[in-house]
């Protein structure tokens, strides 16, 4: 059965129940001092064809209020109660909003109302979504990485971090984030002096003074990023689908490591990560389910030709290592086993045209861990290794169950790149051929580029990074990148173009879908 918008709009969601139309009526607030405010703008995501996340926060308790319209003049809006939003959850209010139906565009508003005093509401903030279409048209998405990394924070003098606005202005369905949503482990000073002489002055909030060690100092590495007006304005308009790394605990963290940085007092590593996980759910669009606690690794089917799968590449591994042991084992594991079983099962049951893996880390790019390896690559040119083991066995059966047009995406390595992957010039050759876009950094220093390890025969088609010999560029340098990804509903021609800041091309791939 099929329901109309105006039903679909008054119905109820997970989180709470509809509220009477009379309890968001405007009220006389004596006291301005006694109104909430929303602190950090709205978002959205883990959007599927009638259902999306929304998210805000406040800033004291309060009971989140939710309006939705399938309009922008809000004519005929249901309002709906959410939840009560307390310091135990960072004051977050996350509403799960389902039942939208055949909505296209869905226009909400949220505000918050005292918990001591209903009448006591918050200015409302807007934001808007498209819903993953039921039939085929043209989608674009954007995504990338790192945010907030290497001591560059937000300088308000020169925009705040001006490519999320340049993203905003694609006009994306989507966007995916790639991992090092924020830098945990990078506090960042008042200025810094640039190469050229001039000052980078950053906006430095207690949270940021220092690493994060406590859960709220780890909210407080989210909320710092969210004081940026083009961020705020571009969670309002795309909504994201959200994947972590190393940074939103520490820099390259494994499951029960010790840390020997002298800066933390808390070294148990697993006991930050919890922390750290805990934050990052809390401020991020991320549905959660009662039956899976803590899960980052999902999928999403946007319209009939185009899946993405989210991997979580940090959760399941083992500890970083040499990374050249000849059999399989836990210390191997980087997607783990139950990861890897869900992944090859999704991916075999999907019946979108293409594949999209968002990986937070690449494939063959060596990303070194001081004497060990962090990434899947162990700069050994020969048979898999170690965590390539893993891949490979991935790799064999997307060939073997002959799932086609398989795209990865992924971030990290802060510049960007286009690898073409093929048998013909690889040591392991049990795979069909395929593509890996990188991109990155949003706003955080550049490296690169890295060197590819021949075992899955990458070849280099692209790349961007710094002049030889330079490194950590600031991002008024011009070294922060994006991709942008547009599927043509007709022809399911898929493009994938590397961006910059400004919003310059710098490369484009066209595949054209592989059929059975």
């Amino acid at each position: 059965m099929r329901y109309s918008r105006r039903d679909v709009l008054g119905w109820g969601v997970k989180a709470g129940v509809a509220l009477g139309a009379a309890s968001l009526a405007p009220s006389i607030v004596l006291a301005e001092s006694r109104r909430p405010r929303v602190t950090s703008g709205v978002m959205s995501g883990d959007m599927l064809h009638d259902r999306a996340m929304l998210w805000s926060r406040s800033d004291r308790p309060a009971l989140m209020l939710v309006e939705l319209a399938d309009n922008p003049a809000f004519r005929g809006a249901r309002q709906l109660r959410g939840p009560e939003v307390l310091p135990s959850g960072g004051l977050v209010g996350k509403l799960d909003v389902a039942g939208l139906g055949d909505i296209d565009t869905l226009h909400y508003r949220v505000r918050f109302a005292a918990l001591d005093d209903p009448r006591a509401l918050s200015e409302p903030v807007e934001g808007r979504l498209r819903l993953p279409p039921s039939r085929a048209r043209d989608v674009r998405f954007v995504w990338s990485g790192d945010t907030v990394g290497q001591g560059w924070g937000i300088d308000e003098s020169r925009g705040g971090m001006t490519i999320y606005d340049t993203m905003r202005r694609q006009r994306p369905d989507f966007f995916i984030h790639s991992g090092d949503t924020v830098y945990a482990d990078g506090p960042l000073e008042e200025s810094v002096t640039l190469a050229n002489g001039e000052t980078w002055r950053n906006v430095v909030t207690p949270a940021k003074r220092k690493v994060a060690e406590t859960l709220d100092e780890y909210r407080g590495q989210h909320t710092y990023n969210l004081l940026d007006a083009n961020l705020r304005r571009f969670n309002a308009e795309v909504p994201m689908l959200a994947q972590w790394d190393d940074h939103e605990t520490t820099n390259n963290w494994y499951p029960g490591e010790r840390l020997e940085d002298e800066r933390y007092t808390e070294r148990n590593v697993s006991l930050l990560a919890a922390r750290g996980r805990q934050a990052f759910l809390e401020h991020t669009p991320i549905r959660q389910r009662s039956t899976a606690p803590g899960r980052i690794h999902r999928r999403f089917a946007y319209g009939p030709s185009l899946e993405v799968f989210m991997l979580d590449m940090r959760t399941y591994r083992g500890a970083n290592s040499r990374n050249r042991q000849t059999e399989s084992s836990a210390q191997t594991a980087f997607l783990g086993e139950d990861q890897f079983d869900w992944l090859h099962r999704s991916l075999k049951a999907s019946t979108a045209t293409w594949k999209v893996i968002a990986s937070d880390m690449p494939i063959g790019l060596v990303v070194s861990d001081v004497e060990a390896y962090e990434a899947i690559a162990n700069g050994d040119a020969g048979a898999p290794l170690g965590r390539e083991r893993e891949i490979a066995r991935l790799l064999r059966s997307i060939r073997d169950d002959k799932i086609h047009n398989v795209v990865w995406l992924t971030a990290d390595v802060h510049y960007t790149a286009a690898h073409h992957y093929s048998p013909e010039r690889a040591r392991f050759q049990e795979f069909t051929p395929f593509w890996e876009f990188v991109s990155g950094p949003l706003h955080a220093g550049t490296f690169g580029p890295g060197a590819l390890d021949a075992t899955f025969g990458p070849e280099v088609v692209f790349q961007k990074a710094p002049p030889d010999g330079e490194s950590n560029l600031p991002p008024s340098r011009g070294y922060q990148f994006f991709g942008q990804v547009d599927l043509d509903g007709d022809s399911e021609t898929l493009t994938v173009s590397l961006m910059d800041a400004a919003g310059n091309t710098l490369h484009r791939q066209q595949l054209t879908p592989e059929t059975a």
